[in-house]
């Protein structure tokens, strides 16, 4: 028997089955504290975050110069040496930024990207603007309007339009309600779905599978208490949804549809041919509320969202946290075109007496006449369990955060240069990755590659056959490989069971790790297989 098998036979294999019923982000965690006292002594890998490890450095350091000259503003108001200043004057606010704006880089930044904006977005008044980025970047005001502050959200619908809409021209025509990251807005939605009643306990929802776990797991909350249908996509299809999924969309009994777009873990984006299939879903069941969360959409070239083909029926979350390494920011949006769905739910709903006097007294207290209340505007009250309405919508810091790393994007006519060096970094990693693995990359121009999945029961059988892979589903249980991985080989990845993927498979992410890193962790991947293997052979000689 080997050194390396001596280790393999020393790991306790009955810690696995008590970690079964935890979410994979858990079982992830625990799995990286085994890492870090790996039987190998090697150093940690760890490939199961999503967490990007590189930041946007310029629209920080722009946000920075906004508050700097924000506090310079407040002291020609009113200046004590013991530490406090005054409020910022709005009148000629504009010029005299522009006057203390000089050569640095992030000067240059700013005095472009407002000046893009500023042409952009046909605005007026230019002292407004810059008003509001500089006392939005200082805090010193509650957020108004509560939902979204005014040239914010202007620039957010542009943005969305950059990178979402793509060739559907409706920036005009959408409502934004920042929120505190993708988290937020999807807390938020599901809420507000329920409170609006536009869902009910027992409605059957779609959810397009393998999928980010909490668009699994919060429906079945006690209250929402959804019944959850799966599509699940498969590998030989590219991720993508077959004609008989889309088919299963348009039965009026399927009230909503959840899809993670581009995917997460599969990463990979709706081709336009199988977009286009959603115009035939909603001919068919006009009722049909779609949620797609778009976090990954800059990753993929040519992206377009659901929310383009079907605006009316979607909402959209975005989230800038991937893209700009702004995890610990909370960014996130909610997108919902003028005429939505929801809101003609909402009003079906109030022909119903019962619904009108709920409906009445829940909102009353915030508006002259809830029932023209519109159902984002209803989620940003609810947010705030109505009574600090008046005290809701995300920090103004973070929203002008926002307005810094969006018009960094929209600074650029066409393709951003930073987007385009996000998708360089990912897709170098992915192709260390895969060609360590001794696998041919996939190379369709769907695949962000922000996040891969391997197939473990596939690589055994392409590595050392069918019997020794069956061996391996009869005698282990299906969380035993990554946890070897990470006690024997201080190596993490995450099981992807729990985004609704069948056994066996892995999600690797592409953002967190050095490329070098990669290599490493696909050396990992075939040294365990090939040690069931050895142990495999071992038993077939008895």
């Amino acid at each position: 028997m080997t050194a390396d098998m001596n280790i393999f036979n020393q790991v306790d294999d009955s810690q696995v089955s008590n970690l079964d019923q935890l979410s994979n982000f858990e079982v992830a965690a625990i799995f990286n504290k085994y890492a870090q006292h790996n039987l190998r002594g090697n150093e940690v890998v760890n490939g199961g975050r999503g967490n990007p490890n590189w930041i946007a450095t310029t629209a920080r350091l722009a946000y920075s110069r906004l508050l700097e000259f924000g506090v310079t503003e407040a002291e020609r108001t009113y200046f004590d040496p013991r530490g406090m200043a005054g409020d910022v004057q709005k009148e000629g606010i504009y010029q005299r930024l522009m006057i203390a704006l000089k050569s640095s880089r992030r000067d240059i930044f700013l005095r472009t990207v407002i000046d893009a904006a500023i042409s952009q977005l046909a605005i007026k008044d230019k002292d407004a603007f810059v008003y509001e980025l500089v006392d939005g970047a200082l805090g010193d005001h509650y957020p108004y309007p509560p939902r979204c502050l005014t040239y914010t959200e202007k620039v957010l619908q542009r943005y969305l339009q950059k990178v979402c809409f793509k060739d559907v021209q409706m920036a005009q025509d959408v409502d934004i309600f920042p929120t505190e990251g993708g988290t937020a807005a999807m807390v938020y939605i599901f809420q507000e779905l329920h409170y609006a009643h536009v869902l009910y306990p027992g409605d059957t929802v779609v959810v397009n599978s393998s999928i980010f776990t909490p668009y699994l797991q919060i429906p079945e909350l006690s209250e929402y208490n959804l019944r959850i249908k799966t599509v699940t996509t498969k590998r030989e299809n590219n991720w993508q949804m077959t004609d008989e999924q889309f088919e299963q969309l348009k039965d009026p009994r399927v009230k909503a549809f959840f899809a993670v777009n581009p995917t997460n873990p599969t990463a990979r984006a709706f081709t336009p041919e199988r977009l286009a299939k959603f115009k035939e879903v909603i001919k068919a069941n006009p009722d049909l509320v779609i949620i797609t969360d778009d976090v990954y959409g800059t990753f993929s070239p040519s992206y377009q969202s659901i929310f383009a083909v079907a605006p009316h029926n979607t909402i959209l979350v975005y989230s800038f946290s991937k893209l700009y390494g702004a995890t610990g920011q909370r960014l996130g949006v909610v997108c919902m075109h003028h005429q939505n769905v929801c809101d003609r739910i909402i009003q079906e709903n109030l022909q119903n007496r019962r619904l009108k006097e709920l409906d009445e007294r829940r909102y009353s207290i915030v508006v002259p006449d809830p029932h023209k209340m519109k159902f984002i505007d209803r989620m940003v009250a609810d947010s705030r369990a109505i009574g600090l309405y008046h005290t809701a919508g995300l920090s103004s810091p973070q929203q002008v955060m926002m307005d810094m790393f969006a018009l960094s994007n929209l600074k650029d006519a066409g393709l951003s240069p930073y987007v385009q060096l996000s998708r360089e970094v990912v897709a170098a990693r992915y192709h260390e990755f895969w060609h360590g693995l001794g696998i041919q990359p996939d190379e369709t121009p769907e695949n962000t590659r922000y996040y891969t999945l391997v197939d473990i029961f596939d690589l055994m059988r392409q590595r050392h056959g069918k019997e020794f892979c069956q061996y391996f589903k009869d005698n282990y249980n299906y969380l035993d490989f990554t946890y070897r991985l990470a006690t024997e080989f201080g190596a993490v990845v995450m099981d992807a069971t729990a985004f609704g993927a069948e056994k066996g498979n892995v999600r690797v992410s592409l953002a967190n790790l050095e490329k070098a890193d990669y290599r490493k962790l696909a050396r990992a991947i075939l040294d365990l297989v090939d040690e069931y293997y050895q142990v495999f052979k071992k038993k077939n000689k008895k």
